[in-house]
């Protein structure tokens, strides 16, 4: 019996080889499909398949394991040949879908330092441009006047000339660096029991507002609006974001509950760095868009069109992206 199975083993492998050393050879050349040719491609199924049916009849006839194990390392391999670049793919593809909900989810579960963010950065705003529209010098107090001029005068030239060769990514550059840096300050300083996230976001808040203010008062006030409304639901909205995340951080210190205030620090950073790390997406996308867009000479009503809808966008990507998670308890109460 012995020398039966053996003899009909060796006829098996001997008429099966042929496809066997095929797969192989593909495999040899490339480790996912799209490395390879459209025929090759066409017979990369077949041959899994088959192989499949030889590696279940060698063990239903209890063949020797050195073939036995061959077989399972060549389905292995016809396996990675056509399912792995798709599971990479969807792996990737899964890790951006978390990445993207897991920034709204982290401020709906800190909503409460966001809305007080949110109202200490435009309260004062509104209040600076109310104050700067009825007295244009109280501007001066809070804003250098060599600051304001100088912004008063390019706001009233308007950009129907778009700015000169080259400069936009100069500009690019420094929008960057100087709304991250706010933004950084806004929640660095949150350690402070808050206070420091506070301050910022108030003095920040009132002295765009006394900007805003002065230059329209000065007859500017349609084209400094048509500049700020591309992107200033991203860069303003990412300010606030970062100062919330600071006054959850300061928030955790000084009410810690039952926890140690190192325990309860710890509890909130996952969260911390998430928003903190959304927003400097945010700032770099408002700096792209400050320095490609708003200078450019589109016309008013496009940009303003378009600042709606990157406005509704922003609202709706944070109240609504990622809903239905478990996750979703507030942590600030």
């Amino acid at each position: 019996m012995a020398r039966l199975t053996a003899v009909t083993e060796s006829a098996f492998a001997e008429h099966r080889q042929r496809d066997w050393t095929e797969l192989e050879s593909i495999a040899a050349r490339a480790s996912n499909l799209r490395k390879l040719g459209p025929q090759e491609i066409a017979r990369v199924a077949p041959l899994y398949r088959d192989v499949c049916a030889d590696l279940a009849r060698a063990q239903a006839a209890r063949y020797s394991a050195p073939l036995v194990a061959y077989l399972q390392g060549l389905t292995a391999t016809g396996h990675a040949i056509l399912y792995g670049a798709r599971a990479r793919r969807s792996g990737s593809s899964r890790a951006l879908v978390n990445a993207i909900e897991a920034f709204p989810r982290a401020v709906r579960r800190h909503k409460w330092p966001v809305l007080l963010a949110t109202a200490l950065f435009f309260v004062p705003f509104a209040a600076g441009v109310v104050a700067t529209l009825a007295n244009p010098e109280l501007a001066f107090r809070v804003v250098p006047e060599s600051m304001l001029r100088p912004l008063t005068e390019a706001y009233a030239r308007g950009f129907s000339e778009g700015r000169a060769a080259g400069l936009d990514a100069v500009m690019a550059g420094f929008y960057v660096n100087n709304n991250i840096g706010i933004a950084l300050r806004c929640f660095a300083l949150g350690i402070l029991g808050g206070v420091g996230s506070a301050f910022y976001l108030v003095q920040n808040g009132l002295s765009i507002g006394m900007i805003l203010g002065y230059v329209a008062s000065q007859g500017a006030g349609d084209n400094i609006v048509t500049f700020i409304v591309g992107h200033g639901s991203l860069e303003l909205g990412a300010i606030v974001l970062a100062g919330g995340a600071g006054l959850a951080m300061g928030w955790s210190i000084v009410a810690p509950g039952e926890k140690t205030r190192v325990a309860s620090l710890q509890a909130v950073a996952k969260d911390v760095v998430v928003i903190v790390f959304g927003a400097a997406v945010m700032l770099a996308m408002a700096a792209a868009i400050e320095a490609f867009w708003s200078g450019s000479p589109v016309p008013a009503i496009v940009k303003r069109g378009v600042g709606v809808a990157m406005f509704v966008s922003v609202l709706a990507y944070m109240i609504f992206v990622g809903r239905g998670r478990r996750d979703e308890e507030p942590r600030w109460t």
